[in-house]
């Protein structure tokens, strides 16, 4: 969207000139190594003090970053002319099996105009707050893909808007499903899975204007009955 409020529509390696070579697949790709993403560079100048290494991997480039620092790398990697990083595509975290291996928040971001793609990663050390900054105020697609790692794997982007349970129920006290300390057949019993299923409202699901009966509204959780109420709005 242009400054006056027309839309322009981006093309892919519009950036590049018209001298740029035909995009093609790359071939024998090595699994480490091989010359990096051109931003892993200017993200090593710009944020010295943040960035904790850049990995090429199967000759994709990821770069690790101090957790506090997210917003603003990922900030300067969408706003500076020479980045242009317009697509978020993807927000997941990992948790491996090691215990001793701190929790990674994955950030796929790819620029069009450049046809770049790269990898940020922030590492969360076990024993410290699972939170990292929000980049909704960046890209809007960020909204749902946030509450999907955080219904999943607990962890809580700071200045989030909305951020409650995508894809569990909001009253789920199960747990976080994608959490490697997470019983594959749910922490609870199967009968107990089952009462819980048959005592929840379907009907507390929908907003107010979707519903038919007034009692529905009521088994709301308090602070979503106070959005609605008050006609406040959140996400995109």
């Amino acid at each position: 969207m242009n400054d006056d409020g027309s839309f322009a529509p981006v093309v892919a390696g519009s950036a590049l000139g018209a001298g740029a070579p035909a995009p093609a697949t790359p071939k024998n790709v090595a699994h480490r190594g091989g010359a990096p993403n051109e931003s892993g560079e200017a993200l090593r100048q710009q944020f010295a003090g943040a960035v904790r290494r850049v990995d090429v991997v199967w000759g994709e480039t990821t770069v690790v970053v101090d957790p506090t620092r997210v917003h603003d790398v990922i900030r300067w990697l969408h706003d500076d002319p020479a980045q242009r990083y317009d697509y978020l595509s993807d927000v997941t975290a990992v948790e491996f099996r090691d215990l001793e291996q701190p929790i990674e928040v994955v950030w796929h971001l790819r620029s069009l105009p450049f046809r770049r793609f790269l990898r940020v990663k922030a590492q969360i050390e076990r024993g410290a707050a699972l939170e990292v900054p929000s980049v909704w105020d960046i890209y809007k697609g960020a909204d749902w893909l946030e509450r999907e790692c955080y219904d999943m794997f607990g962890i809580r982007f700071v200045g989030h808007p909305d951020l409650r349970r995508l894809l569990m129920w909001e009253q789920y006290a199960e747990g976080f499903p994608l959490r490697k300390d997470f019983p594959l057949r749910g922490r609870f019993s199967r009968s107990e899975q089952l009462r819980q299923a048959l005592a929840a409202n379907p009907e507390a699901r929908y907003s107010k204007e979707e519903l038919s009966i007034a009692d529905a509204f009521e088994d709301l959780p308090a602070d979503m009955r106070r959005r609605l109420t008050t006609g406040e709005r959140t996400g995109e």
